[in-house]
């Protein structure tokens, strides 16, 4: 099999290795969201939908929007949408917060619930498909280097970023 080229690989200057992973897990990442998306629209679900129907399902069934939009990364405003457009569509409802009235919670309906069972099987298939094709000590291999990496992210997240030495100096234009 041909492997294809990296995004970044193109023009007269190729770069470095890492920059070539990048690309690929990228490039590879977004084709499996495509994919999910496409099998899961069969269901009535797109793949966003499904990870917030989840994420309701365990947290209890239960969670506020500002804890949404932390979990997730996206913006308030954002995850109020999203969660508008599920309620409306009868998946999601929100309901004051017992402990704080000012606070709304989200939860699951029956049809969330519904919506969440017939997208499973599928989900459990791709996730089969995708990662069956991995043997056993290359999966073992997979989740450690994911791990290395999620403990990168970890210190990164930690110390606010790259250190000031990888920083673009304050005024310098952003790339």
């Amino acid at each position: 099999m041909q492997r294809k080229a990296s995004l970044f690989m193109e023009g007269p200057h190729k770069v470095s290795d890492t920059n070539s992973l990048v690309s690929d897990f990228g490039r590879l990442f977004l084709r499996l969201r495509r994919i999910a998306d496409a099998h899961l629209a069969e269901q009535g679900v797109s793949l966003a939908r499904m990870k917030l129907l989840m994420y309701l399902r365990c947290e209890h069934n239960s969670a506020r929007a500002a804890d949404i939009a932390s979990v997730f990364g996206h913006s308030p405003r954002t995850v109020s949408e999203a969660i508008a457009t599920l309620e409306r569509d009868g998946l999601v409802r929100r309901t004051p917060d017992s402990a704080d009235g000012r606070v709304k919670r989200v939860s699951l309906t029956a049809a969330g619930e519904a919506a969440i069972a017939a997208a499973e099987p599928l989900r459990l298939r791709l996730d089969q498909a995708i990662f069956g094709a991995l043997d056993a000590e290359e999966r073992s291999q997979f989740r450690r280097a994911l791990a290395k990496l999620d403990r990168v992210a970890d210190a990164l997240e930690a110390q606010g970023g790259l250190d000031e030495r990888a920083r673009p100096a304050k005024g310098a234009p952003k790339a």
